[in-house]
């Protein structure tokens, strides 16, 4: 059984943004007491595994959408996976805001799948 170009793309993606998010912003409450060049290796070790999934994502998403798609795809996909890791890992606070963004990013997600 073949899975899905969509599911595989998306599954990918996701798990890629968990590394990205930890990378990027992991470090902040983790390494504050640290040197930010330390911080900088560890947070790049730890990209290497996103760029290991987000390749491989883009290269078989790529076979079915364009670019466009892909991009507005992997942007809905970071807030999904951002605002729980803000909120439940970092400590922020809910905010509405974060539902206004997200229902910007839908629809950005369906003018660039509508067609």
């Amino acid at each position: 059984m073949q899975i899905p170009i969509f599911v595989q793309t998306t599954g990918l993606l996701v798990l890629s943004n968990i590394f990205m998010t930890i990378a990027w912003y992991g470090h902040l409450k983790n390494m504050s007491s640290k040197a930010w060049w330390y911080a900088a290796l560890v947070s790049w070790a730890i990209a290497l595994f996103e760029y290991l999934l987000q390749v491989p994502a883009n290269r078989i998403g790529h076979t079915q959408y364009s670019l466009a798609q892909l991009k507005i795809l992997q942007e809905a996909i970071t807030l999904t996976v951002f605002v729980p890791f803000a909120m439940f890992y970092m400590g922020e606070p809910f905010k509405l805001d974060y539902v206004w963004a997200g229902l910007c990013l839908v629809g950005a997600v369906y003018f660039i799948f509508r067609s």
